[in-house]
């Protein structure tokens, strides 16, 4: 009888527990950018909803290992989407393995299937898998088609919800003219942008004002100078708060030649007027990207690669809500940022060279197979990218400054760095958008091969793996043994029965 009781009131208590569970929610989060607690951002958007909405998940059940990660993470996911909404958010999983309409609906609704390998009876065989979704809200609808493990699914399921319940978005522009690349040619950055904002073109050569409505313009790899009626009329636009961010090249190289010189566009004058020297130099670095040169071994021509220092490959990145969530980026041809001070400006920077740095003033020449050594890298940490603010209390936009418009362009040709695209998308975020989905963009499982890591880092974790198995056992005896103790010396007591 008092063992039955003992049952139902631990049965009770777990019923209770999973009652307030609903309403409740406790989970520690031990990830280092908090991949499992929801952003404020996401609360916010939840919470705010004044229409229903619907995911409908179309996901294939017994995959690998981290691809049913995926599934259990999502799940939970919109578990918690589903009560912090107050029931305004519902969702279901269909799995349209063995059932080939379901298929057919899934993919007209434009969810393709991936080929995936799967392990089956002693072989690895190729598997069609389903791992998107469908968000809807009345009319409005929006398809995820992948959720990628370790990716930010925060971040994609977010920013669809709002793309389905917002009915107006702000507007973003990229720059044309004066030798920027055509508006075609950023597919993956527009991608990336169309997400929450309208992402249109602008001629700053036009006789016509910018339209203040407009949160933020993109100037991107110009070729050619930029006349002083255009940069009065970026500064007439700023002046009303309007924000732009922008990435151009001081410095150019010629791989024809192998020589590098200085392009001027204009632009370095207009950011001196706001206290911000953008140098004529190439600034190397010890980590560096590779290229690709091709080399004789006898009667044959191979490809090998090779660390460029003019292509400086960065990692270390300063705190800002910009560079949250990045990893790497690889830069080619920047210059050094000096911020030389000015009373109505300050000036934050977001990217620094290595301590390994060396800087240059053209004119040079690129010697690509040239054996680099620790004592030709003298100069220590460079500037290359920083946000210009004002100080007063006006309306008065900010400036997001790259020394570098390749930067971008690489990442949309080579679909290489993905980072590249994200860093230059959050500059456009943290310049227009007051949601905070800023931090959502780069959420997800960091990569970071332990290869990678500090030396002090990397000794403490090998210390950790080592060390936590053995002191848990050691724990475990000691607690084991005392317990032995406690129940040897209860025995022997006179009143022990």
């Amino acid at each position: 009888m008092k063992n039955l009781t003992r049952i139902l009131l631990l049965a009770g208590i777990l019923l209770l527990i999973n009652l307030l569970s609903r309403q409740f929610f406790f989970r520690i989060d031990a990830t280092k950018d908090k991949q499992y607690t929801l952003s404020s951002a996401t609360k916010n958007i939840l919470k705010d909803m004044e229409e229903p909405v619907s995911i409908t998940a179309y996901f294939t059940k017994d995959l690998p290992a981290q691809y049913a990660k995926n599934y259990t993470d999502l799940r939970d996911l919109l578990i918690e989407y589903n009560t912090r909404s107050g029931g305004m958010l519902d969702y279901e999983f269909i799995d349209p393995e063995g059932n080939d309409e379901i298929k057919q609906e899934a993919m007209q609704n434009g969810i393709a299937p991936l080929l995936i390998n799967v392990r089956e009876k002693d072989k690895v065989v190729q598997k069609n898998a389903f791992m998107g979704a469908i968000v809807s809200s009345g009319d409005n609808k929006d398809v995820i088609n992948y959720f990628p493990p370790g990716g930010a699914v925060e971040y994609q399921l977010t920013t669809s919800i709002k793309k389905v319940v917002s009915i107006e978005k702000p507007t973003v522009a990229i720059s044309q003219g004066f030798g920027s690349p055509p508006f075609q040619e950023l597919q993956l950055l527009q991608q990336s942008m169309q997400i929450l904002y309208n992402v249109t073109s602008i001629d700053l050569s036009s006789g016509e004002d910018i339209d203040p409505s407009i949160r933020c313009i993109a100037i991107i790899n110009p070729a050619d100078s930029i006349p002083s009626y255009a940069l009065d009329k970026l500064d007439d636009y700023i002046s009303k708060g309007g924000n732009v961010a922008v990435a151009y090249n001081n410095v150019t190289g010629d791989f024809q030649s192998m020589q590098g010189g200085v392009l001027n566009t204009g632009i370095s004058n207009w950011l001196l007027t706001k206290g911000v020297a953008v140098n004529k130099d190439f600034v190397l670095d010890a980590s560096a990207a590779s290229v690709t040169v091709q080399q004789r071994q006898g009667f044959f021509t191979v490809n090998s690669q090779v660390e460029f220092p003019f292509f400086p490959m960065i990692k270390v990145f300063e705190e800002h809500p910009i560079t949250k969530g990045i990893e790497q980026v690889a830069f080619q041809m920047v210059s050094s940022i000096d911020a030389s001070g000015n009373n109505n400006y300050s000036f934050t920077p977001l990217i620094k060279t290595s301590q390994n740095t060396a800087v240059q003033s053209p004119p040079i020449v690129f010697e690509i197979q040239r054996q680099w050594r620790q004592g030709d890298f003298p100069d220590g940490p460079q500037t290359i990218a920083g946000v210009i603010s004002p100080i007063t209390d006006s309306p008065e936009g900010s400036i997001v400054v790259f020394s570098d418009g390749d930067f971008i362009m690489g990442a949309q040709s080579r679909g290489q760095t993905p980072d590249n695209i994200s860093l230059f998308a959050n500059a456009i975020d943290f310049l227009s958008d007051d949601t905070g989905l800023i931090d959502l963009r780069t959420k997800g499982v960091a990569s970071r091969p332990i290869k990678d890591m500090e030396e002090a880092d990397m000794t403490r974790v090998k210390w950790i793996n080592f060390g936590l198995p053995i002191l848990l056992v050691l724990i475990l005896g000691f607690v084991r043994y005392q317990r032995g103790q406690r129940l040897r010396m209860k025995r022997m007591t006179q009143n022990f029965s």
